[in-house]
C-alpha cells in the first residue's frame, strides 16, 4: 500500500482461526473495516453480558510477561496482540475493529507473515481523514537494570534493537533498520518468536506456552535449534524482537517519527517506554501530514 498521509483501514473483512500461544484455545479472528478516527479496537465477541471492546491504547497495557495483554475496565482482556499489531502498524492500517470469540490472538506461525497475508487478502481503502503521527521531539529513556529502551528525535521511523544470550545459537545479535511497509515485509515479518526448551515446563506450569509448538516458535536446546526447517534468518531472533517493538509501540495509536533503540528490551520495557513518552508532553507533539497545499497560494 502506497503511503499519501491519509488515514487507512481495510476494504472487507479478513478472517483467518488458530490456536492462543499461552492459553493453547483456539480462536477465530476477523479483521474489519472501521471509520476513520476510529483506531484498533478488539472486540471479544464471546462476552456479551458487559462491555467487551477493548481499544489498543497504551493505558489499558495491564500485562506484558511474554507478551502484551490490554485490559478495558469491564476487566474483558486481549493477550498477545503484538505480532497483528506489528502488521496493521508496517501496513499502514491506522482504523480496524478485531473480532475474536476467545481471549488470545492466535499465534499462527509465531511471526507477523501469515497476519501481512491476511490484510493483503482484505486489501485497503484510504479514509478522509489526514493521518497524524507522534513526532518525538527530545529523547525518552527508560532503563531497567542492563536492559534500556528510548526514543530519540529522527524525521522518520528507525529501529536499532540489540540482544545478548549465552547460548551460541543466539550469542550477540543487532539489527538497524528503517521502517517501512517494504522493508517490515521484506526484513521483519517472517522473523519468529522463539524459547528455550528447559523453560517450557516452567511455562507452562504457570498456565503459559499452553499452545506452543515448533509450528508456532523457533525452539532452542542449548546450542542448537529445534526446528527441523532451521532459522529464517541467520539473525532471526533480534528481528524478531524488532517485529515485537513494532507492535508494542503501535498501542500509541499512530506511526512514530522517530528512533527506537532497544537493548535487551522485551514487552515489560517497551511499554513503560511508551508510557514514559505519554507522561513527557513536551517530548512529542502530534503531527498531521495532509497533502500540501501551499501550491494554491
Amino acid at each position: 500500500m502506497s503511503p499519501d498521509h491519509h488515514e487507512h483501514t481495510i476494504a472487507v473483512p479478513a478472517i483467518c482461526a488458530g490456536v492462543g500461544l499461552h492459553t493453547g484455545q483456539r480462536v477465530r479472528l476477523s479483521v474489519r473495516p472501521a471509520q476513520a478516527g476510529a483506531g484498533i479496537v478488539f472486540v471479544r465477541t464471546d462476552i456479551t453480558d458487559r462491555d467487551n471492546r477493548v481499544p489498543a491504547r497504551a493505558d489499558l497495557v495491564t500485562q506484558t510477561r511474554l507478551g502484551t495483554v490490554i485490559t478495558n475496565a469491564d476487566g474483558v482482556s486481549v493477550s498477545t496482540i503484538e505480532h497483528l499489531m506489528a502488521a496493521l502498524s508496517a501496513l499502514g492500517v491506522d482504523n480496524a475493529q478485531i473480532e475474536m470469540d476467545g481471549p488470545e490472538v492466535p499465534i499462527m506461525d509465531g511471526s507477523s507473515l501469515p497476519f501481512v497475508q491476511l490484510l493483503d487478502q482484505a486489501g485497503f481503502r484510504r479514509q478522509f481523514l489526514p493521518q497524524s503521527f507522534i513526532e518525538i521531539l527530545k529523547p525518552v529513556t527508560v532503563i531497567e537494570g542492563d536492559k534500556r529502551a528510548s526514543l530519540t528525535p529522527a524525521d522518520r521511523f528507525e529501529m536499532h534493537f540489540e540482544i545478548d544470550f549465552e547460548s551460541a545459537v543466539i550469542g550477540h545479535q543487532e539489527v538497524d533498520l528503517v521502517i517501512t511497509e517494504d522493508s517490515f515485509r521484506t526484513e521483519l515479518a517472517a522473523a519468529r518468536t522463539f524459547g528455550f526448551i528447559e523453560g517450557v515446563e516452567a511455562l507452562r506450569a504457570a498456565g503459559l506456552a499452553r499452545g506452543g509448538s515448533m509450528d508456532n516458535a523457533v525452539v532452542i536446546d542449548g546450542d542448537r535449534v529445534l526446528n527441523a526447517e532451521g532459522l529464517r534468518f541467520v539473525d532471526e531472533f533480534v528481528r524478531h524482537k524488532a517485529l515485537d517493538a513494532i507492535g508494542d509501540l503501535y498501542v500509541l495509536g499512530m506511526p512514530i517519527l522517530g528512533r527506537f533503540e532497544g537493548i535487551r528490551a522485551g514487552h515489560g520495557l517497551n511499554n513503560a517506554l511508551v508510557r514514559e513518552l505519554l507522561s513527557q508532553p513536551e517530548a512529542y507533539r502530534v503531527v498531521t501530514r495532509a497533502p500540501s497545499l501551499q501550491q494554491a497560494g
